[in-house]
């Protein structure tokens, strides 16, 4: 199979589910012929993807995120103000893509969750089959759950995973867990896609191996606050705390204290030792947590209607807690009752995608190019 990709700049979790993604195929002996990836005006595409994915990258000027310095939370105004000013940038994205995928002829498109991959087909319907991957897809499935009392935001969030899937042939939705698919829906329920790095970590099997300390991490600057007021009210935890405003490698605010700037490696290495991690409720944060076996506290970000989702289907599943603020002292009363379990669940889950993914976009293709 030859494989082109389209991935969402935003955040780092679709580019590294690429990463993840091109490695398995090429190990399975097909090719990743490149990645076209959505960056917001002004921003490169992130170093960590352009170093680790051995594809070309083209990057292609897209929608972004913009959030309340703050409050912390998602300014859907402002974020809607933007892609408005910006649409005759976004048409001329949309045609690039499109322009592509009839250049390069590959047997299938992946479209890790970006808009102007749903809108090039949408609109253009390339006769290239193409594949939507999010756990946002999951939206489609009967037994998913939905924070209550959010109605217009629900219909929000399934427009824009409508938008996104735009003329796909499948989607897979990453989960957390095994789950029945849904053809009326062209719903495939898929493992999730993890870095290396993780899978390459050992694992803490005696749970008395574990130090007394845990784990926080946040990417938005204006939650620090939230980090510092959490820690007030519960000082005598010991919290190692990445975020995006440390510059430093390591800062010690007091005894039990340590912020630290963002750096993959680090942040696994005091995972693998940690008691457990407190973040916003970002699917790939959860995800590594639940990997390495570490109940996790989550806190979506304010406004943030998809993080919402995210802690309630983490909590579903056994990950931990959701919360709606960083809440030490409940994480400490939960910590006893956390079934361990859970991860062995999830890792022999993960383990499946191996075959599952190659084996579900082979039968994407048609019959003559079946034998690319």
């Amino acid at each position: 199979m030859r494989l082109l990709f389209i991935v969402q700049g935003e955040g780092r979790g679709h580019l590294t589910q690429a990463i993840s993604l091109a490695q398995l195929l090429q190990e399975a002996g097909h090719e990743v012929i490149g990645a076209w990836v959505n960056v917001a005006t002004g921003r490169p595409v992130p170093p960590f993807f352009v170093e680790q994915f051995t594809a070309p990258i083209i990057s292609l000027p897209g929608p972004a995120l913009v959030y309340d310095p703050q409050t912390n939370a998602l300014d859907l105004k402002t974020t809607i103000r933007g892609i408005i000013r910006q649409l005759p940038t976004f048409r001329q994205s949309v045609r690039q893509l499109r322009m592509a995928i009839l250049t390069e002829k590959p047997d299938i498109v992946v479209n890790f969750f970006e808009l102007l991959g749903g809108l090039t087909y949408g609109l253009y319907r390339p006769s290239t089959p193409m594949v939507c991957v999010g756990h946002q897809c999951l939206a489609f499935h009967d037994s998913f759950t939905f924070p209550k009392g959010s109605w217009f935001d629900k219909l929000l969030f399934k427009a824009l995973v409508r938008l996104n899937s735009w003329g796909a042939t499948e989607l897979f939705g990453l989960s957390f867990d095994q789950q029945t698919d849904v053809p009326r829906r062209r719903l495939r329920v898929m493992p999730l896609l993890l870095r290396r790095e993780l899978t390459a970590c050992r694992i803490q099997d005696d749970r008395t191996d574990c130090c007394p300390y845990v784990l926080a991490y946040t990417t938005q600057p204006g939650l620090v606050s939230e980090v510092l007021e959490a820690h007030r009210q519960c000082p005598e935890m010991v919290v190692h705390y990445f975020n995006a405003t440390t510059q430093e490698t390591q800062e010690q605010v007091d005894n039990h204290l340590f912020f630290h700037r963002i750096d993959g490696i680090r942040y696994l290495k005091y995972m693998q030792h940690c008691e457990a991690v407190v973040t916003t409720a970002g699917f790939e944060s959860v995800c590594e947590a639940l990997y390495l076996g570490k109940p996790v506290l989550m806190m979506p970000q304010p406004n943030h209607y998809e993080q919402a989702c995210n802690a309630l289907d983490g909590q579903r599943v056994g990950a931990g807690l959701a919360a709606n603020r960083f809440d030490l002292r409940r994480l400490l009363t939960y910590l006893p009752t956390h079934d361990h379990s859970v991860s062995n669940r999830f890792k022999n889950w993960y383990a499946s995608g191996e075959w599952r993914f190659v084996i579900a976009l082979q039968r994407l293709i048609p019959p003559t190019n079946s034998a690319t």
